[in-house]
């Protein structure tokens, strides 16, 4: 063999291991403690009546988690954080601190758990120069503390990528949540899905739950990740081997968690994390993992309804947050975004469904049935992806029915309907052939 045939054979042996690798998926995790010092002065979300006190002690630290995927020069990556809810800033912001590596609002899902016992997301909100303590003032050093936080996670996960084997596996759970508004619809599908290296080492896990973490009300003033803490921590000590544990909530904008337990706030959300941690643990165990043949991503944006307030909001949400008719023209004039992107993302058979705020479980499972229908096996509602734009109901829930649900959707009764079928076309285009 002369010497020019064997630089062309060893060149043709280059490119096609290199395409060989271009074909497997590749992973990469990172974790990194949010919690701001106390000294910060930093507010608690999701209670009005918290009226913008500073936390008064940390309870449970709150953690952001980053799973970063590439095959061949697609990536995606998904970040979990123990935090009530994003302004529509911290994902542009974020983006703007890591140019040049290949992140974009197109390629990357931030999933909060929505935490009773975390930030406020008023507190994170650029925007947000209302002056109002019922709903949370804006405080720079607290975004720019997050902001710091999230650059160093991002750079972390994209790198030291490995080829891994990944499933994904749910249950129905009974009895551990609930409709809080009496209404039949319950999520109740437990979803896990399992990443290891090639040589069978877990590296991440992902767990789908869908419950409203506020076992702690608006008068515990400790930082927490609530429930969603405990399961993660929990699973990771039962699993070992250094792996990462990431939760996201579902279309939890009316479910709610079950636990007949006489114990007081702190101490449920540890019983309960542990409860769900040791579901999540047993279907883990079943799942095998295998090589990824199929992954994609899918964004668009989508235009929003007109801003109204929900007839009910006086009676609930505007008491709650200080507001009258006038004002909260203005707040959602201010913070309310116009428009809003919808993402999706597939692994093989499990398709996350990103949802920009609280759905309910009615449109949860219709954006999960249609896209089942469509050859996915495993279809999770990523809830609260990105931003928070308030509940989103379904058009007869938002006319005919009352409560604090009803009285936080600020787009109108067609909401639901954009957001749905929104996210439905965004992930039907990562179904089809």
């Amino acid at each position: 063999m002369n010497t020019k045939h064997l630089i062309t054979c060893l060149f043709l042996a280059f490119i096609l291991s290199f395409n060989s690798q271009g074909a497997h998926l590749a992973a990469s995790v990172s974790s990194i403690d949010i919690t701001p010092p106390i000294a910060m002065k930093y507010t608690l979300g999701g209670y009005g009546e918290r009226m913008n006190k500073p936390a008064e002690a940390i309870h449970d630290h709150i953690w952001a988690k980053a799973l970063a995927l590439q095959m061949g020069t697609r990536k995606y990556m998904i970040i979990t954080l123990d935090l009530l809810g994003l302004p529509e800033n911290v994902k542009s912001d974020l983006l703007k601190r890591v140019p040049g590596m290949g992140w974009r609002m197109e390629n990357m899902m931030l999933l909060p758990s929505h935490s009773h016992g975390s930030l406020e997301m008023a507190s994170l909100n650029s925007k947000n120069q209302l002056n109002n303590p019922n709903l949370g003032i804006f405080q720079p050093e607290l975004l720019a503390f997050l902001i710091d936080k999230l650059e160093t996670l991002v750079k972390e996960a994209d790198r030291n990528y490995q080829p891994v084997k990944i499933a994904t596996g749910s249950r129905i759970l009974d009895g551990l949540n609930r409709n809080r508004r009496k209404d039949p619809d319950v999520d109740k599908e437990l979803i896990v899905t399992r990443i290891d290296k090639k040589n069978g080492k877990p590296l991440a896990v992902l767990v789908n739950w869908t419950a409203h973490p506020t076992f702690l009300g608006g008068q515990d003033m400790l930082t927490s990740a609530e429930w969603p803490g405990y399961l993660q921590s929990s699973l990771q000590d039962l699993i070992g081997q250094g792996v990462t544990a990431m939760y996201f909530n579902g279309s939890e904008g009316d479910q709610s968690t079950i636990l007949n337990s006489p114990k007081k706030g702190y101490e449920k959300i540890e019983i309960y994390g542990k409860i769900i941690s040791n579901k999540a643990f047993d279907l883990y165990k079943e799942i095998k993992t295998k090589d990824v043949k199929e992954f994609n991503y899918s964004y668009q944006l989508i235009t929003l309804p007109e801003h109204a307030a929900h007839p009910s909001f006086m009676k609930t949400g505007g008491e709650e947050y200080g507001l009258n008719e006038k004002t909260v023209k203005i707040v959602m004039d201010v913070l309310g975004p116009k428009e809003v992107g919808m993402g999706a993302v597939r692994i093989d058979d499990l398709l996350i469904s990103g949802i920009p705020g609280e759905m309910t479980a009615i449109l949860g499972q219709k954006v999960k049935k249609a896209i089942r229908e469509n050859g996915v096996k495993y279809v999770a509602i990523g809830g609260l992806a990105n931003v928070w734009l308030g509940y989103i109901l379904d058009r007869d829930q938002y006319l005919h029915g009352e409560g604090y649900e009803s009285s936080m959707s600020f787009y109108g009764p067609d909401l639901g309907a954009a957001i749905s079928d929104g996210a439905i076309k965004s992930a039907l285009t990562l179904t089809q052939k």
